[in-house]
């Protein structure tokens, strides 16, 4: 009995350690970079919240998606045409945002159930492509702005106060603001994934035909997937529209649903954690990549991927789980000794 408090003493005294080591971490970094550097830690938040929606639906479920840009552009625009037409505040665009993309994905989930595999993903992708041409469509200029877009003003920072000598700044506003909604809906599919719901997607997943048979209605499910990975991914996109203050058309091309899978493989399919790391590819790797080479970006971006995916078939939260698994191998096995 000794033995065992022994062991598990140490091993939580360490997890708590480095969790709140990570939250000083979160908590301080923002005052000790650029503000750039804030908006682009910021936009990493939004993207994991995105890559999270898309993981729910591909990693959990096995629907693969390449139309979530389109989710996206749409609770941008929802955010953005509550505060700019309406006056809403923009704290309360987020909730209609994710309920606009939740009936949007459930609608488009229903007629999704004839098709899966690469079939559904042409006929997600048609979507994404669709979506720039359809909000620069005259009949909507007057609700989207047209090609022009729509231009907002960032929240206000609610208090006045320095930390380190360096003032609250609207980018730290929107900063925190970001973690605080990462953190709901983290903890929203955490509480979602980790129950029986979860258990019934990765079964649809991995055995539909054995599923049905233990009474999971694939229907009912993988429409309701669809909606939920929609409704987080346009609560992303509303935060990126009150972040950017600004939202067009062409900033919401089918390449961003093909970036927002990359991100999902890269961080790890259905891995809750693993959307963190995808969002930080998604954001820095381009960047370095043109650092590295002007003329070429793309060809640099490509090399990185390739390599990542060579060395870490299973994203970067399979490789930690698995180094994770040979250290408590090794713990167990000093422990016995």
């Amino acid at each position: 009995m000794n033995t065992s408090f022994t062991s598990v003493f140490p091993r939580n005294v360490g997890r708590l350690g480095l969790t709140l080591g990570i939250a000083a971490g979160v908590l301080v970094l923002p005052f000790m970079v650029q503000n750039y550097v804030v908006f682009q830690l910021t936009l990493v938040m939004i993207y994991a919240i995105a890559i999270l929606g898309l993981n729910i639906l591909t990693g959990y479920n096995g629907q693969i998606s390449l139309g979530h840009g389109a989710f996206y552009a749409c609770g941008a625009y929802c955010a953005a045409i509550l505060m700019d037409r309406f006056g809403m505040p923009f704290w309360a665009t987020l909730p209609v945002a994710g309920g606009i993309c939740f009936i949007f994905g459930l609608l488009l989930g229903f007629p999704a159930l004839r098709l899966g595999g690469i079939y559904l993903a042409l006929a997600t992708f048609a979507l994404a492509a669709a979506m720039p041409q359809l909000l620069k469509f005259k009949g909507f200029e007057s609700w989207t702005g047209g090609s022009q877009g729509i231009i907002l003003n960032k929240p206000e920072a609610p208090f006045e106060f320095s930390v380190f000598g360096v003032p609250f700044s609207q980018d730290h506003w929107l900063y925190f603001l970001s973690l605080a909604v990462l953190l709901f809906m983290f903890w929203i599919a955490a509480n979602l994934l980790r129950g029986r719901i979860g258990r019934a997607l990765i079964a649809i997943r991995d055995h539909p035909v054995a599923a049905a048979a233990m009474g999971i209605n694939l229907p009912v499910f993988k429409s309701l997937t669809f909606g939920i990975s929609a409704g987080f991914t346009g609560i992303a996109g509303a935060m990126a529209g009150i972040t950017i203050a600004y939202v067009s058309p062409d900033s919401f091309s089918a390449f961003l649903s093909i970036t927002f899978l990359v991100g999902v493989v890269f961080g790890g399919l259905a891995s809750i954690p693993g959307a963190i790391f995808g969002a930080i590819f998604i954001m820095f790797v381009p960047n370095i990549a043109d650092h590295i080479s002007k003329s070429a970006p793309s060809a640099i971006y490509g090399i990185f991927l390739i390599g990542f995916m060579y060395l870490m078939p299973a994203g970067v939260a399979g490789i930690l789980g698995k180094l994770v698994a040979r250290f408590r191998g090794r713990a167990a096995g000093s422990a016995r000794h």
